[in-house]
């Protein structure tokens, strides 16, 4: 079952990349005590993820983060390098970029996709989260296939309204 609205953040640690290397992240340390927003993509670079969805984000940090959100955080089942790449390629200096390098957070989650039939292995479905101490207060799973209710916009509306 996946998560929902109401749900406690499973621990797990994902991976971000620091200033001498890649350093672990437990959703612990990310989540405790913050009001965070957390996006996952099935994939750094890919066409929707990064023509759409990171840049909307990019664009709207600080809007997002004027709401009284820590961080906002991005994160794919790809490596911490890949994901240190697609972040400064984006210039996302305001979004922490984070690696489920073996998609165990995405299951944990509930929200694992199978992209085997696209040669891309078990990935995380695109959805957006806000949590406040570790507790899921917005949640929003796209479709198969669609771009709507985890773009920035759609997050911001959400997050001004509550």
């Amino acid at each position: 079952m996946s998560i929902q609205t109401g749900d406690r953040i499973p621990a797990a640690t994902l991976t971000t990349m620091g200033e001498k290397g890649p350093v672990p992240v437990t959703t612990s340390e990310l989540f405790e005590g913050k009001r965070v927003v957390l996006v996952s993509v099935p994939g750094a670079f890919t066409p929707t993820c990064s023509v759409r969805h990171l840049p909307g984000f990019v664009d709207l940090a600080d809007d997002i983060l004027a709401t009284g959100v820590d961080t906002i955080a991005f994160v794919a089942v790809n490596d911490v390098f890949v994901m240190n790449a697609w972040g400064k390629s984006a210039g996302s200096e305001k979004i922490q970029m984070l690696a489920d390098g073996n998609g165990e957070f995405a299951r944990a989650l509930g929200l694992e996709l199978d992209a085997t039939s696209f040669g891309m292995g078990h990935r995380s479905q695109r959805f957006a989260l806000v949590a406040e101490d570790g507790v899921v207060k917005h949640l929003f799973v796209e479709s198969p296939g669609e771009f709507r209710v985890s773009s920035a916009e759609h997050v911001l509306a959400a997050i001004r309204k509550a």
